[in-house]
């Protein structure tokens, strides 16, 4: 038996592929790896398969990762040609390897924040949105489990920041906190709507590129 882990990109098109339309997918890509996925016990037993930080709908990334278990002893090798066979546009596996190390370790996560003006860029608004990211409070609302609204210090949970303004937009290289609690880059955009409404953009787009450890190293 092995826990394998696939490394994907999830752009254009399947950016809109919600969490559970996504594990189906993979999952009816899975007959072609003739790989036997390990099941769970009970009355109702399904695959053993995560996505290790499930990914907002319309965000893409180009580092996500999926947990799965299978029966056979096997180093993944030679999956991930064979899941890309059956995925549609916009998924694309880039690796399939044993999973070692426990998603614990994963602390976390680095993207690139696009704010778009449609107006152009406000004047010296990279600076000012690097200084207003910079503070060390920085309270939102924010919808809970239940569905209530809730305020919430996002500050701690912001790591680092650097901005750059371009024609008609201010782009952004974000390091946020992963997990335990996390914190979704496109939420900054509430702290421009409540700090420096002057700021708020037109249309927000977030691109995650990579998964990071306590350390600040890749996560794999």
């Amino acid at each position: 038996m092995s826990k394998l882990r696939l490394l994907f990109i999830k752009e254009g098109p399947a950016a809109y592929i919600s969490h559970l339309d996504l594990l189906r997918t993979v999952q009816r890509a899975f007959p072609r790896t003739e790989l036997e996925i390990k099941h769970s016990n009970g009355y109702h037993p399904h695959p053993i398969i995560s996505i290790v930080l499930p990914l907002p709908v319309g965000q893409s990334s180009r580092c996500e990762l999926l947990d799965f278990e299978v029966t056979q002893d096997t180093d993944g090798r030679g999956i991930a040609e064979k899941l890309n066979e059956g995925m549609p546009e916009g998924l694309r596996v880039l690796e399939c390897y044993e999973a070692k190390r426990p998603v614990r370790e994963l602390a976390a996560l680095q993207a690139e924040v696009t704010f778009e003006y449609d107006s152009g860029v406000p004047e010296n608004a990279a600076g000012r949105l690097q200084e207003l990211l910079s503070r060390r409070e920085l309270i939102i609302q924010k919808r809970t489990k239940r569905k209530d609204l809730a305020d919430v210090d996002i500050a701690p949970m912001i790591l680092r920041t650097d901005w750059r303004a371009e024609k008609c937009a201010l782009v952004g290289t974000v390091v946020v906190q992963a997990q335990n609690p996390g914190l979704n880059p496109q939420l900054l955009e509430k702290a421009v709507e409540r700090y420096a409404p002057e700021l708020t953009p037109d249309f927000t787009r977030v691109r995650r590129l990579e998964l990071l450890d306590a350390e600040g190293k890749i996560f794999r």
